[in-house]
C-alpha cells in the first residue's frame, strides 16, 4: 500500500546530506539509532561546511565527522549523556554536555526555541501499515521528528521490531527521505568485567531487600547488572520491569522465569523502557516480544507513573558521596563522566511508590591509574562535582560493608551511618573531617 510512496522519498545517503547548510542544527537521536551511512555521507561533506551543530547521546561508536583532524572546524557535537565516546569527542575540543533530567528531554524539544534543522537517525524497515518502529531508543524520538524540518530515516534490517506506546514510530507520511542503510550489526554494550567480590556483597545485600511481585529499574554499570544476576539465581517470582533502560540483565531474570509483571498497576505484564542497549541476546529478545514495550521517556522516568508501581525497587550505581548525603553519579571533579539521566526521577518516584525503595550502590574505595587507593566517601564533593542526587532525596546506600537509609536523619546521624559503611582504612580520617565540620558529637564513638 506505501511502496510507491516509499520508493518517490528513497534516495542515496550522499543525495539526503545535501539538506544540511552551515549553521544548521542536526540530530542523530540517540545510542543504536545514531546514523551510520548518512554519518559518513555528511562526513564526506565536512570540507565545505561551518558551524554544524550536532546533538546526539549515549554514543556507542565514534561519529565519521568527528574523525577529521580539523573536524572542530565544521562540527560542534553536544550531547545529552556522556558515554567513553562523547568524552573522547570533548577531550578532542569539539564537543560539549548538555545537562538535562532526561525524563524532561521530550519537553525540551517540545518547547525550545531552537530549530531541529535535520534528523537523521536509523529505523527499523517499515511495517505493512507504513510505519518505522524507532526500535531500540523510543525516547525522545517522536518530539525530534515532530520538530525538526526535514526527517531522514535509514533503514537498518538488523535493528528489532520493538512494540510500544504511541511515540515509539514515525509514519512515512512524516518521512521526508528514506535510505537504506549498509545494515551493520546492532552496536552492542557489553556488561564490563565479571563481578568482583565486592560487587557481590552489594548484590547481596539488596537482593535481601526484595520482595515478591516488585518492580524493577536497573541503571547502568557493574554493580546492577551483579543485582540482576542475583535476581536470576533466586527464589523471587512475580517480577515486574518499568526502566530507563532495558538491559541484558533483565533478559537473564525473564528467562529464569521471573518476570511476570502480573502485579504491575500500570502496563500489567510488560517490561517497559525508554532504551536498551546491550549483546546480541537482548536484541533477539526484545525483536516482536508482545512482554516487552518501549516507550518515551518522559513516561518511563515520571515520578508520577513510577509512584503507581507498587515495590519500586530502583538500583543505580554513584561515583563518590559525602558525609552531608549528597550523591555524585556525573563528574571527577571538573571531569565530566556520564550525566544525571533519569537516576533522580527513580530515586525520588521510587520513595513515592508503596513500599518502593532506592538504593545507590557502590564499592567503598577506588583504584587510581598510579596504584593509589581512595575513599569513594569523603568529607565534602570535590570542588566541580555534580549533585546528582540532593541529600535531602537519597534513601538507601550501599557498600561492601553495608547499608544504610539516610531519610530522616540529622546531619550527625548521617555522619555517623556514612562513616559506618565506608573502608575501615579512612573511618577515623572521616570522624576528624566530620568533627571539623561539627557534624560529629562526641559520644559518637
Amino acid at each position: 500500500m506505501y511502496e510507491q510512496e516509499y520508493q518517490s522519498k528513497l534516495t542515496t545517503a550522499q543525495e539526503a546530506v545535501k539538506a544540511v547548510k552551515s549553521g544548521d542544527w542536526v540530530d542523530y537521536t540517540w545510542c543504536t539509532n545514531h546514523p551510520v551511512a548518512l554519518d559518513k555521507a555528511l562526513a564526506e561533506r565536512g570540507a565545505e561546511l561551518t558551524d554544524v551543530k550536532v546533538r546526539g547521546g549515549v554514543t556507542m561508536w565514534m561519529p565519521e565527522i568527528c574523525k577529521a583532524e580539523d573536524a572542530g572546524a565544521h562540527f560542534t557535537w553536544h550531547s545529552w549523556h556522556m558515554s567513553g565516546i562523547d568524552r573522547k569527542i570533548v577531550a578532542k575540543g569539539m564537543g560539549y554536555f548538555a545537562p538535562i533530567r532526561y525524563s524532561e528531554l521530550p519537553r525540551y524539544y517540545r518547547d525550545m526555541e531552537r530549530p531541529v534543522d535535520v534528523v537523521m537517525m536509523q529505523v527499523a524497515p517499515m511495517d505493512h501499515h507504513g510505519n518505522f518502529s524507532f526500535s531500540l531508543a523510543p525516547s525522545h524520538l517522536a518530539d525530534i521528528c515532530a520538530r525538526a524540518k526535514c526527517v531522514i530515516v535509514e533503514v537498518n534490517k538488523n535493528l528489532p521490531q520493538v512494540f510500544g506506546l504511541t511515540g515509539t514510530e514515525i509514519h512515512i507520511s512524516d518521512v521526508d527521505m528514506i535510505v537504506e542503510g549498509e545494515n551493520p550489526p546492532v552496536a552492542e554494550m557489553g556488561a564490563g568485567a565479571p563481578p568482583t567480590e565486592v560487587d557481590r556483597k552489594v548484590a547481596q545485600l539488596i537482593v535481601e531487600q526484595i520482595p515478591n511481585g516488585a518492580c524493577l529499574q536497573l541503571g547502568i554499570g557493574g554493580m546492577p547488572n551483579t543485582v540482576g544476576s542475583l535476581i536470576a539465581q533466586s527464589d523471587l517470582k512475580d517480577l515486574g520491569v518499568h526502566t530507563e533502560m532495558y538491559v541484558d540483565a533483565f533478559v537473564d531474570i525473564a528467562r529464569a522465569g521471573k518476570i511476570t509483571g502480573r502485579n504491575k498497576a500500570v502496563d500489567r505484564g510488560r517490561q517497559v523502557f525508554a532504551f536498551a542497549a546491550g549483546t546480541k541476546k537482548l536484541y533477539d529478545y526484545v525483536d516482536r516480544n508482545p512482554d516487552v514495550m518501549g516507550a518515551p521517556v518522559d513516561y518511563t522516568n515520571d515520578v508520577r507513573v513510577i509512584a503507581q508501581l507498587d515495590n519500586f525497587i530502583s538500583i543505580n550505581n554513584a561515583i563518590d558521596m559525602d558525609l552531608f548525603g549528597q550523591v555524585n553519579a556525573e563528574s571527577a571533579g571538573l571531569k565530566h563522566i556520564s550525566g544525571t539521566g533519569g537516576q533522580l526521577d527513580f530515586v525520588m518516584g521510587a520513595y513515592l511508590s508503596k513500599g518502593g525503595k532506592s538504593f545507590i550502590c557502590m564499592s567503598s574505595t577506588v583504584t587510581g591509574k598510579d596504584g593509589s587507593v581512595k575513599s569513594r566517601i569523603v568529607p565534602t564533593l570535590t570542588p566541580g562535582s555534580i549533585v546528582t542526587d540532593p541529600r535531602s532525596c537519597a534513601q538507601y546506600i550501599v557498600t561492601e560493608y553495608g547499608m544504610i537509609n539516610l531519610k530522616g536523619l540529622s546531619t550527625w546521624e548521617r555522619a555517623e551511618a556514612i562513616i559506618s559503611i565506608a573502608h575501615p582504612d579512612f573511618r577515623e580520617e572521616l570522624i576528624q573531617s566530620a568533627e571539623k565540620m561539627h557534624i560529629w558529637r562526641r559520644n559518637n564513638r
